[in-house]
């Protein structure tokens, strides 16, 4: 595949260009996250990123000026899309409802973008130095935002007594496992990769263990 360029051009008020650069850029996340899965942050480089895309490399720091950037932007990625399905948790939410949502998406997510797991993964566990200014304050601030709401359902009697945040990491730990881990699980249960078929039988597993850890009945599908 060969980008474009963005043409500077105010003959048609940037939306062309501005149209080429999401194009670019999403191609560009693409290879880099196939890059990063395989050979790491240390061992990959932006020539062959730019080589894969058919950019000169020169051209692929229009988008992005290092390889700690785009390493970041790929980490970012996946983060947010992780982080979204949780913004719009409330006190009023199903816990049942909300609970089950959330696991089918992150769930989603490991089926359709393992290897972006797979980098936040080895990124965490290698000391997670580059997400230090990802996980800031504000960071912070949503976390304890979504605990809350789980504390506020325990208060109304709605959800069991359980740790919040602990709630949380398994939440994230539970999902993330059949991304990160897939080979393990395949060489355990005779697999030569997982379906989609597959990830629905795990989904619905975890949502009936999940949710009967914190006394709430599994919605019916």
């Amino acid at each position: 595949m060969t980008l474009e360029v963005p043409a500077h051009s105010a003959n048609n008020s940037g939306k062309p260009a501005g149209r080429i650069r999401q194009k670019n850029e999403e191609a560009i996340l693409r290879a880099a996250e196939e890059e990063f899965a395989r050979h790491g942050f240390k061992g990959t480089s932006m020539n062959t990123i730019a080589q894969n895309v058919g950019l000169p490399k020169a051209n692929l720091h229009y988008y992005f000026t290092n390889k700690l950037g785009l390493y970041l932007a790929v980490l970012s990625n996946i983060i947010e899309l992780w982080d979204s399905t949780f913004n719009n948790l409330t006190v009023d939410d199903d816990p049942a409802e909300s609970l089950s949502r959330y696991i089918r998406a992150k769930m989603e997510f490991s089926r359709r973008q393992p290897k972006a797991s797979r980098i936040f993964a080895i990124e965490v566990i290698s000391g997670g130095e580059c997400l230090n200014e990802y996980f800031n304050e504000d960071y912070l601030t949503w976390f304890r935002g979504r605990a809350a709401v789980f504390d506020a359902w325990i208060a109304a009697g709605k959800i069991d007594q359980v740790d919040s945040t602990h709630l949380i990491f398994l939440l994230w730990s539970s999902t993330q496992h059949y991304a990160d881990f897939a080979a393990q699980i395949c060489r355990v249960s005779g697999r030569s990769r997982l379906t989609k078929q597959d990830f629905e039988a795990a989904t619905n597993n975890l949502i009936h263990i999940i949710l009967k850890g914190c006394g709430l009945t599994p919605p019916n599908v």
